[in-house]
């Protein structure tokens, strides 16, 4: 219900200041609180002109109602005074639940039979407050940190927490004492008891009975009270029955009804200071409830953040006939000639301390320099982490991780999952760079198998040291692997900086290099089969014509050959290796750079003129598909055991025409002769001096691609009964290809008579077209 201010003279009322308000009907019940403006009164309440009136029909006030005899305070004691609710449309609590348990008013509250007939409700004890007519109002409350300025005292009564006297002052509110003429009361007027004592350690209060005209001559300070008139019955567990009179006696008392081991687990537990203990309360047989108390060897107030001090024994006087020594909870009392031992807390002779005195202080001394050692330990191990840290950071800057994050983080095209690793991380992954974790050497760094801490197995590459030029190599590498998403060119993880040497972190890839394969064991039959060779050829290409036409900017390879293929444990193709590679813009078909390459693979025209294209890396690439057709090295020893470049041995074999000479025994029991042809024709076109002449990385796919859709047979598809043959190529493009590839041939064979006995005059590519036209 909202609040009621004193209103100003000339307000909704008649007369003086006053104010009214309205109760809406039907309703369930109410609670009014009268709040003067200051929180002290020091007049009696028989003196106090702030009066209230409760009407049942509409009642308008005037200042002549103040003379009337019914609130006249000469007539009617302020003291005995106060405002009783009863609900009176039935006799008794049990005839009202048996009539009409809908307008039954106490819902979950108790219900009390009042002697002149009609009952009230209460909230029961286990509650501390609220409106008992209100269902599920009454609440459960504990205060555990009172206001800082309570008065905790009345008279010479020391009023401790959970106990006080204003509002914010105690833990609940049947706690609350009142404070009058001097004398501390419990109850609301007119009060019975005056509280004498208040004792925490034995949960009792002692109490004095009031005469009748000690009562009325009381002058109460304040006073509000909540719920029944049965307040005693709320805090007091029963009169002690000791040998007391009737007019004075001790109550005891709890905090809440929960059992100890309940409290503990409440958050409103209430013996919240250190060395304090939960006790059980009990009247008669009957739990109650429980309350705290400071351990033993402690006093104080158990229910406050630190209340329970240690009782110094020895200030006691008397208190010890010998030598007293206190400590925290309990003191030693020894006899003359008896020391204390504060280890084992007992009294023990002089020799025996001393011996003791001794052990204790060789331990100490022990615990003391192994101490020292592990600080220093610890010290020195923070400065050699320190250090490194200095020399990693360092080591980032010089190796241009500021200008990395950047590129991780500006471009678009950067993979997701492109990142820089610590140094930590790396060395963990392989296990301090251990030998035994080496599986390659690449152009420009050592390669080793490492498990990140997620279990991926990765490839960590170590770059070789130390020019300046290798560490933009290396940052020229990242650069570009992290715009590259293509399934034929191995995925970079990200990079690590922090050491000496950058390090590069790829998906490991299981099968090793096709270097190996081919040239692993000479004697043994290579694990690739012919298709396999024609399907590893056509990813590495379409891998780099993805380099040279699809890219976000064009890359050139620059360093294409065998060992820089690897196979993972499907045998598919990945070009790795991009150290020495370098993007170009769009507009640009070549670039003027200090050569750099294998030799072997090296591409002449660039090696001459220091002009790279892409056509330099189809010379690479025409080097690998002639190590697939003769499995023989770039550089290989002929049978004088002279070194020999194997791109010219292969280029004079097809002026000889030759070729059954050259090609691999195993290629020649799996493959067709028009294959083998196919193949030795783009090889040829690829390894021509004059870059002008050599095919793009984009048609020797093609041609690849239909050779392997040749080899596995995927458009020989037969016709069904009453179907037309279905047209793989469509006929404009059919026409444009044969006239393209019929000019080349010709000009093949004018350039390059050899072309002309390697591919009989044809293409694979017009074979497969011409084949499209006729039904087989």
């Amino acid at each position: 219900m909202e609040a009621m201010l004193i209103a100003t003279q000339g307000g909704s009322c008649n007369g003086m200041g006053c104010c009214t308000v309205t109760f809406p009907v039907p309703f369930r019940g109410f609670r009014v609180s009268i709040v003067k403006n200051n929180d002290t009164v020091s007049e009696p309440f028989r003196d106090i002109t702030v009066k209230a009136f409760l009407s049942f029909r509409p009642y308008k006030f005037s200042v002549m109602d103040l003379l009337s005899d019914k609130i006249n305070a000469s007539i009617v004691a302020a003291s005995s005074a106060y405002l009783s609710t009863v609900i009176a449309d039935e006799p008794n609590c049990k005839q009202a639940q048996l009539d009409n348990k809908t307008q039954y008013a106490c819902g979950n509250s108790d219900c009390m039979d009042v002697k002149n007939g009609g009952y009230s409700c209460a909230c029961s004890g286990n509650f501390d407050g609220g409106n008992p007519y209100l269902l599920d109002d009454c609440k459960q409350e504990y205060n555990l940190t009172p206001k800082t300025n309570c008065s905790r005292s009345c008279g010479s009564t020391h009023i401790p927490f959970p106990f006080g006297l204003e509002p914010g002052c105690f833990a609940k509110r049947r706690f609350q004492l009142n404070c009058a003429s001097n004398r501390t009361l419990i109850g609301r007027p007119p009060a019975k008891y005056e509280v004498t004592n208040i004792s925490l350690d034995e949960g009792l209060l002692y109490v004095n009975k009031l005469s009748e005209s000690e009562d009325a001559n009381t002058n109460y300070l304040s006073i509000y009270y909540g719920g029944s008139e049965y307040f005693g019955q709320q805090l007091i567990y029963g009169l002690e029955k000791s040998d007391l009179s009737e007019e004075y006696g001790s109550w005891s008392w709890s905090v809440a009804n929960l059992t100890c081991e309940s409290a503990k687990h409440d958050r409103t537990y209430a013996c919240i200071s250190t060395n304090s203990e939960c006790l059980g309360v009990t009247h008669g047989t009957i739990y109650v409830g429980y309350r705290c108390k400071c351990s033993s060897g402690f006093e104080g107030n158990p229910y406050v953040q630190n209340g329970c001090t240690d009782i110094d024994e020895c200030s006691i006087p008397n208190y010890c006939n010998g030598t007293c020594y206190n400590f925290q909870g309990s003191y030693g009392c020894c006899p003359q000639g008896i020391n204390f031992d504060p280890v084992r807390r007992q009294c023990t002779s002089s020799k025996r301390q001393s011996v003791l005195l001794g052990i204790a202080v060789g331990i100490s001394s022990g615990f003391g320099v192994l101490l020292l050692t592990l600080t220093a330990i610890i010290l020195v191990k923070r400065w050699r982490t320190d250090t490194q840290k200095k020399i990693r950071r360092a080591y980032f800057r010089k190796n241009k991780g500021l200008l990395l994050e950047q590129l991780i983080s500006s471009t678009e095209s950067v993979t997701h999952n492109t990142r820089i690793f610590s140094l930590e991380e790396l060395e963990k992954a392989t296990n301090n760079f251990d030998s035994t974790r080496i599986i390659g050497h690449g152009g420009h760094g050592t390669v080793y198998k490492g498990i990140l801490s997620d279990q991926r197995v990765v490839a960590i590459k170590r770059s070789k040291i130390v020019e300046q030029s290798e560490i933009d190599q290396f940052v020229n590498e990242v650069a570009i692997l992290s715009q590259i998403i293509h399934r034929n060119v191995v995925k970079l993880f990200g990079c690590c900086l922090e050491s000496e040497v950058p390090l590069l972190v790829y998906e490991f890839i299981s099968n090793g290099t096709l270097h190996d394969l081919l040239h692993g064991n000479l004697s043994a039959k290579c694990l690739l089969t012919w298709e396999d060779r024609i399907r590893i050829a056509l990813e590495a290409a379409g891998a780099l014509s993805y380099l040279h036409s699809s890219a976000a900017m064009p890359i050139f390879h620059r360093d294409v050959k065998s060992t820089n293929i690897l196979l993972d444990d499907a045998f598919t193709a990945k070009v790795s290796d991009f150290g020495a590679s370098r993007s170009i813009s769009i507009d640009q078909t070549r670039v003027v750079t200090a050569v750099q390459g294998t030799f072997g693979y090296l591409d002449p025209e660039y090696y001459y003129t220091g002009q790279l294209t892409e056509k330099s890396d189809v010379y690479s690439f025409g080097v690998i598909l002639v190590e697939l057709l003769t499995r023989k090295k770039p550089i290989f020893l002929n049978h004088l055991g002279e070194k020999q470049n194997l791109c010219h041995y292969f280029l004079q074999v097809l002026r000889d025409k030759t070729t059954t000479n050259l090609v691999d025994c195993q290629i020649l029991e799996e493959a067709s002769q028009s294959d083998v042809d196919e193949v030795t024709l783009i090889a040829e076109m690829c390894v021509r001096p004059k870059g002008e002449q050599r095919p793009k990385m984009k048609e020797v796919e093609l041609r690849l691609q239909l050779l392997r859709s040749k080899i596995s047979g995927t458009y020989k598809e037969e016709p069904k009964r009453g179907r037309k043959t279905k047209q793989l190529i469509s006929s404009e493009y059919k026409s444009t290809y044969l006239t393209i590839m019929n000019k080349r041939a010709e000009n093949d064979l004018v350039d390059n008579p050899a072309s002309h006995v390697a591919s009989r005059c044809y293409t694979m590519e017009q074979e497969m077209i011409y084949s499209t036209e006729f039904p087989r």
